[in-house]
């Protein structure tokens, strides 16, 4: 019998985490691949891909962070995926805390614009995922923190 591919939701907002994770595509050729983002304009970025529709919200916006966190725990539920990635922000946090209250398999890769410091939520979602990457060396922490291995712009 033939083996199942591997089912991936790769989920982030809009703007720079959406087009990291595009970046992230060829790492997923061999897998179910599923798309989730913030605009109904960015289905046009992944022919030939499942795409999904979720909530966008940020800490300043209470009721739309609600609806964002409800829209991905109902994809989540309905899609089963065995593994989760996300490139942030917010929607990507959820994401990755739902995936693994619901033992998927979970990726953070924060943002490569944070360079500084890990981003808001990194630093929250990173703690709870399997795989934690941040893309600038000075950032990763061998003891509990991410990794590094590499940036999507190389």
């Amino acid at each position: 019998m033939p083996s199942q591919k591997i089912k991936v939701v790769a989920l982030s907002s809009g703007g720079g985490h959406w087009v990291q994770l595009l970046r992230l595509r060829p790492a997923f050729d061999e897998t179910n691949l599923i798309f989730a983002t913030v605009h109904e304009g960015y289905r046009a970025d992944v022919p030939g891909c499942e795409f999904r529709i979720i909530h966008d919200g940020n800490r300043s916006q209470k009721i739309a962070l609600l609806k964002s966190a409800v829209s991905i725990l109902f994809l989540l539920l309905v899609e089963k995926p065995d593994v989760v990635i996300s490139t942030g922000a917010a929607p990507g946090y959820f994401a990755v805390r739902f995936g693994k209250l619901l033992r998927m398999k979970t990726i953070w890769v924060d943002s490569i614009a944070n360079a500084e410091e890990l981003s808001m939520s990194g630093q929250k979602a990173g703690r709870c995922a399997d795989l934690w990457l941040t893309q600038w060396p000075d950032l990763a922490s061998p003891d509990g923190g991410p990794e590094c291995w590499g940036n999507v712009l190389s």
